[in-house]
């Protein structure tokens, strides 16, 4: 029969048992629950990617480097429950340069009924406001478009501090004729060391390929460009592949009206 010193120590040992039973199962269900939270990526070959599942809206962007696009083709490619709603396409860069494809892709990505959205490719040594007046004088956005993007991803002999004051030129510029905040594209890196918080306050379209989960980014995002090495019927060529954060809703919040 246990004596009275033994009696205690085996409520001791049934405590600790129980409390470590509980800490596992709590451990468990945590790990679990993060696990199902974190966007989980899913092979497709037809897309010669890995693209995240929790994300609902795909699409791509594009320029003259993909040549003559069959927007028909990238209409109508479906695969499982995954078929692009998107398209960004470059128009201009610096303060006279124009993407020799940009008409042909505005026009045959509406036609075909893909939602379409047009860039600027920043030069951080030119006038913003220029820029912004050349991309203006070249981009007619109708209801239904994706707001204006400016990409910036290189300082083109122009310091930081003079690069976010060109940059704010051009925002503001776009901003005042088109009733629209522009989003603006950048990658991770150059977002930190040369953008910051200047810009936090405009929608931020990021690129930063092989993540296993999100961009590394201390700021809210909407667009996401997770890979440069897709493929879509009617592109010859790799394509860009993006996901929008939020759902349908929140897309068509996002359109020009």
């Amino acid at each position: 029969m246990p004596t009275r010193r033994q009696k205690k120590l085996i409520s001791k040992i049934a405590v600790f048992t129980f409390l470590a039973t509980a800490l596992a199962i709590g451990v468990s269900l945590l790990y679990k629950n993060l696990t199902r939270r974190r966007p989980s990526f899913v092979r497709y070959p037809e897309f010669g990617i890995s693209m995240p599942e929790s994300y609902s809206i795909h699409g791509i962007d594009v320029s003259k480097y993909q040549q003559s696009i069959a927007w028909e083709e990238v209409k109508a490619m479906k695969v499982k429950n995954i078929q692009l709603g998107f398209a960004f396409m470059k128009a201009t860069e610096g303060i006279a340069n124009d993407d020799p494809k940009f008409k042909r892709n505005w026009k045959k990505a509406k036609d075909a009924g893909v939602c379409r959205g047009a860039y600027h490719f920043f030069i951080g040594s030119k006038d913003g406001k220029m820029q912004a007046e050349h991309f203006i004088d070249r981009v007619e956005l109708e209801p239904g478009d994706l707001p204006p993007v400016l990409d910036v991803e290189q300082l083109n002999g122009a310091g930081s501090e003079q690069l976010r004051k060109e940059v704010k030129r051009w925002l503001e510029t776009a901003e005042a004729y088109y009733n629209v905040k522009p989003i603006l594209y950048t990658n991770v890196d150059f977002y930190n060391r040369h953008l910051g918080s200047a810009f936090d306050n405009y929608p931020l379209w990021v690129a930063h390929y092989y993540q296993p989960v999100q961009p590394r980014i201390n700021r809210g995002w909407i667009f996401w460009q997770h890979s440069d090495r897709g493929r879509v019927n009617g592109i010859n060529g790799p394509v860009d592949f993006n996901v929008f954060s939020g759902d349908s809703l929140d897309f068509k919040l996002l359109l020009m009206r």
